[in-house]
C-alpha cells in the first residue's frame, strides 16, 4: 500500500477501463473527424476525450484515496477522490463548451460532410464499445452497493442503486450514459444531414451532446463538492441505528454520524445503556456493536462512548422527522 504501484492496484476497476476504451476510441474518431469534417463527430471525439481524460483522474484519484493515514493526515486521504473528481470536471466543461460552441456554429452555416459512411461505422462500433463499458459500470455499481441483479436486471436495478454507488463509479457510469446516447445522437444528425439534406441536424446533435456533458459536470461537481466537505449518509445512520436497538441493553442514541470520506465510512456514536449493568459488560457491549458495524462495506473505523439513559427519547430516525 505504501508504494505508489501498490496503491494504483486498488484504483477503480471501472474507470481504467473506460479510460483505456476510450483512449482508443478517442483516437478513431478525431481520426474520423479529420477525414470527413463532420461536426457530429467533432462532437463525439470531444466528448470520448474528456471521458478519458476524466476517467484516469478517477483512477488515479481513487487509487490514492487509499493511501494510509501518515501523521501529518491523521485522518487518511478518503476525500482525495472528491477533491480529484471537482478538479476532472473542468476538463469535462471545457469539452462541453467547444461542443456546444461548434454545433452553434454549423447551425449558423451549415455545410455538406463527405464520408458519411466512416463516420456512421466508426460511431455504430464506437457505440458497442461504449454500451460495453456501460454495462461494466452498471455491475460495478451492484457489486459496491451490494445489490443482486444478472442479465437485463443489472440495467434497471443499478439506476436505482446509483445513489449509494462510491464517487468514481458514480462518474464513470453517467459519463458512459452520456456517451452511449451521445453516439446515437450523433448517428441521427448524420443520417438526416446525408439522407434528409438538413444539414443544420449535425450541429444540433452537436449541441444537444454538449448539453448533456453539461448535465453530467452540474451532477458530479455537486456530489463531489458534498462529498469533499464532509457528507452525512442518512441511510447508513438509520441503518446502524436499526441494528443498535436490536441490543437490549441499549436505550437510546444520543447521536449517531456516518462520515464519508471518499469510498469510505467514518462512524461515530454516542449510546445511552441501561445504568445497572457492569463495566465488563459493557464492554462486551461495544465490542460486539464495533465488530458488527465493521461488517458493513467501506467502514473503515467506529467510535461508540457510552452514557446513562436519562430517560428522554433522542432518537426517532431520519425518515420520522
Amino acid at each position: 500500500m505504501g508504494s505508489t504501484g501498490g496503491l494504483l492496484k486498488n484504483g477503480n476497476k471501472s474507470a481504467l477501463i473506460a479510460a483505456v476504451v476510450n483512449t482508443i476510441i478517442a483516437i478513431v474518431k478525431g481520426a474520423a473527424y479529420l477525414f470527413t469534417g463532420n461536426v457530429a463527430m467533432f462532437a463525439e471525439t470531444m466528448h470520448t476525450l474528456g471521458d478519458a481524460a476524466n476517467q484516469y483522474f478517477v483512477y488515479i484519484g481513487s487509487a490514492l484515496s487509499k493511501k494510509a493515514p501518515t501523521d501529518r493526515y491523521p485522518n487518511g486521504f478518503g476525500r482525495l477522490v472528491n477533491l480529484v473528481l471537482l478538479g476532472a470536471v473542468i476538463i469535462v466543461g471545457i469539452m462541453s463548451y467547444e461542443t456546444v460552441k461548434e454545433g452553434y456554429h454549423h447551425i449558423l452555416h451549415p455545410t455538406e460532410s463527405s464520408g458519411v459512411w466512416i463516420s456512421l461505422s466508426v460511431l455504430g462500433v464506437a457505440v458497442i464499445l461504449e454500451t460495453y463499458v456501460l454495462y461494466k459500470a452498471m455491475k460495478e455499481v451492484l457489486h459496491e452497493t451490494n445489490t443482486e441483479g444478472k442479465g437485463l436486471a443489472v440495467i434497471g436495478k443499478s439506476f436505482g442503486a446509483l445513489r449509494k454507488a462510491s464517487p468514481a463509479t458514480k462518474l464513470v457510469f453517467m459519463e458512459d450514459l452520456v456517451a452511449t446516447s451521445g453516439g446515437v445522437i450523433a448517428i441521427i444528425g448524420i443520417l438526416l444531414s446525408y439522407y434528409g439534406g438538413w444539414h443544420a441536424a449535425e450541429g444540433i446533435a452537436s449541441i444537444i451532446i454538449g448539453l448533456m456533458m453539461f448535465y453530467v459536470v452540474g451532477r458530479v461537481f455537486m456530489d463531489n463538492a458534498r462529498g469533499a466537505l464532509g457528507e452525512a449518509d442518512q441511510d447508513l445512520e438509520d441503518k446502524i441505528a436499526e441494528y443498535i436497538f436490536t441490543n437490549p441493553e441499549i436505550k437510546d442514541i444520543k447521536a449517531l454520524f456516518a462520515f464519508k470520506e471518499g469510498e469510505e465510512f467514518h462512524i461515530e456514536s454516542k449510546l445511552e445503556i441501561d445504568p445497572f449493568i457492569s463495566v465488563k459488560e459493557a464492554i462486551v457491549l461495544k465490542n460486539r456493536i464495533e465488530s458488527k458495524i465493521h461488517q458493513i462495506r467501506g467502514v473503515t473505523d467506529v467510535i461508540i462512548e457510552f452514557d446513562e439513559d436519562d430517560g428522554i427519547r433522542s432518537w426517532h430516525g431520519h425518515g420520522n422527522k
